[in-house]
């Protein structure tokens, strides 16, 4: 057998397990694991300025490509917590993320010892399993149960804390014989997808709600077959976007409080029998379950079946990986087909497209300051099918997933569940890592910018480009409008005279100064005109100097986006104005149709 530290066997199980990339920081606790990094080789390394910051780094490379695990790795104590909000992140969104950090010797963790925190305790909650690992001969062990853990069942992240002795000491261990363990995963049975497929067949209106579980599934082209095969339109969620192209004939649009379509709304709302796949029910899809449920059947499919129930009672619930129940659907679709036994559904379908070209909502602005709208119309111009989006909350984020237009899975990464600002940044790293020849562009707005803003050192440093679209209106904006509720206007305004940058006016913060100061290139645009030429100017800069370019957009200080006020779909407000003739909509997927 051979003999190596345990932190050597930890760095050849990564490698086994598939793992190629890292993001961390490095410091004392920790230092040992680095040294088998290096002396192993094998495994690349992104050093991040903030250990959160390697956590969303890790995320955003999970995201990007089916089969990816995302590592980050920082040292005792404050590292630890640091990537709590990464592990939460990944949880709610179920995004297999390892997190390994140093942690004290064993004899002294429980003495208070400099940065000894019981990382394992706070993590547990936001995991799938969070362990200090306190015998070196566990640690292979620890790790194999990771992995398998995190691939099994509903994905998810998992921390592995490691002592500085146990990392140093020898153990008996031959990375040539180690294999990873076999996943489990529930799987459909015949007769439940026949229960709801009947239940499918009796209803008249009928839609397939497509969650982020098709995407972790990479059940996409199965997705779209049985959509076809069946002729049901599709309304993708938030985490699904993408799982059907954005031009798709049987595409419904989004449905919810702030993150849809006025003609998704209103094809849900005349619905009566919904097929949800991989998908949870986010309240702020559905809003009211009064107003989301009434008239309607439904069948769920999730991979979790605790997720079954959790928030309304279906009609009928299935608990099955979403690939392995969509194959079967396929299956016994084809077969109904076949037996001439699908309803036609080709009215339906044509009524979900002819509110697409009705109910539309105005991109075309020419002020100055710029509207948001115009932002991402010119966005659509600029950028094409394969261009990967990423953002995470804000105005900016419920505007753009409005107005944006998205083709392919794993195009639209969004941070959904937890919508921690900062996230943004370290992210589309890590997809640009993930995926080095990608458009990749990411959405902010600039208080989400400045919560991480450092991070844009490490793309400068480790020459990952991508651009990075920055709408400016020195506010809280999303939570200025939800403060209307209160008559307020509180503690949300972020602007200031900026001494040494006085062009700005109020607008307080010089982002361009800011992004060249740490190593990248930045277009401040104050015209609408001007929005294209810029797009198209950071994407040669990008490619020329290969770090990220920012495109700052000084937007109307004050502008409320379409959402409910009520928790009610049916209950939208248009805050501005709705296309009423086709140049107001110009980049529309259907031309619009008064």
């Amino acid at each position: 057998m051979a003999r190596m530290t345990a932190a050597r066997a930890a760095v050849e199980i990564l490698k086994r397990e598939g793992v190629t990339h890292a993001f961390g920081v490095p410091g004392a606790a920790i230092n040992p694991f680095y040294a088998a990094l290096q002396a192993s080789g094998g495994i690349s390394h992104t050093l991040a300025r903030h250990v959160e910051g390697a956590s969303h780094m890790a995320e955003g490379y999970t995201r990007t490509h089916p089969g990816n695990i995302g590592v980050c790795v920082g040292t005792s104590g404050p590292a630890g917590t640091d990537m709590i909000t990464g592990l939460y992140s990944a949880t709610g969104d179920s995004i297999p993320i390892l997190c390994i950090t140093g942690q004290a010797p064993t004899a002294v963790i429980h003495k208070e010892d400099f940065q000894a925190v019981d990382i394992a305790s706070i993590a547990r909650p936001v995991t799938k399993m969070a362990v200090t690992v306190l015998e070196a001969g566990q640690v292979p062990g620890v790790l194999q149960q990771a992995f398998h853990l995190m691939r099994s069942g509903r994905p998810g992240p998992v921390l592995v804390d490691l002592p500085v002795d146990v990392q140093q000491t020898e153990i008996e261990f031959d990375p040539e014989t180690y294999a990873p363990l076999p996943v489990h995963k529930p799987t459909a049975t015949r007769p439940q997808i026949e229960r709801a497929l009947a239940l499918l067949n009796a209803s008249q209106r009928p839609l397939i709600v497509a969650g982020g579980g098709i995407i972790n599934a990479d059940a996409c082209e199965l997705l779209v077959e049985f959509a076809e095969l069946t002729g049901i339109p599709v309304v993708p969620t938030l985490m699904g976007w993408g799982a059907l192209p954005d031009d798709h004939a049987l595409n419904a649009g989004m449905v919810g409080l702030q993150t849809s379509h006025r003609y998704g709304n209103a094809t849900f709302l005349d619905s009566d029998f919904v097929l949800g796949i991989g998908n949870r029910w986010a309240n702020r899809h559905t809003g009211r379950l009064d107003v989301y449920t009434a008239g309607r059947t439904f069948v769920h499919v999730d991979i979790d079946p605790t997720q079954i129930g959790r928030i309304f009672a279906p009609d009928y619930g299935i608990a099955s990986d979403a690939k392995a129940a969509l194959e079967l659907f396929v299956t016994v679709a084809r077969e109904l087909r076949e037996a001439g036994s699908l309803p036609d559904r080709s009215d339906w379908a044509a009524a979900t497209q002819e509110r697409r070209a009705r109910l539309q909502r105005r991109t075309h602005f020419d002020d100055i300051p710029i509207k948001p709208q115009r932002v991402y119309e010119e966005m659509n111009k600029a950028f094409g099918p394969e261009t990967r989006y990423v953002t995470t909350i804000g105005l900016s984020q419920i505007a753009g997933a409005q107005m944006l237009h998205v083709y392919r899975p794993r195009h639209w990464i969004n941070c959904g569940q937890a919508g921690p600002l900062g996230w943004t940044i370290p992210a589309a790293l890590g997809v640009a890592v993930a995926d080095p020849e990608a458009s990749v562009v990411a959405l902010s707005g600039d208080y989400d910018f400045q919560f991480m803003i450092e991070e844009l050192a490490v793309g400068a440093q480790h020459r990952i480009p991508y651009v990075h679209v920055l709408v400016n209106n020195s506010y809280l904006g999303l939570i200025r409008q939800a403060q209307r509720a209160f008559d307020i206007d509180f503690q949300v305004n972020l602007e200031f005279e900026n001494l040494n940058s006085p062009e700005l006016g109020a607008y307080g913060v010089d982002h361009v100064k800011v992004a060249e100061g740490l190593g990248c290139k930045a277009i401040r645009v104050t015209d609408p005109g001007e929005l294209g030429t810029a797009f198209e100017q950071a994407k040669k800069l990008a490619a020329e100097h290969r770090v990220p370019v920012v495109v700052e957009a000084i937007l109307e200080r004050v502008t409320n986006i379409s959402m409910s006020t009520t928790n009610d779909i049916g209950n939208v407000v248009e805050f501005e104005d709705i296309a009423t003739e086709p140049g107001h909509a110009p980049t529309s997927i259907r031309a619009l149709r008064i």
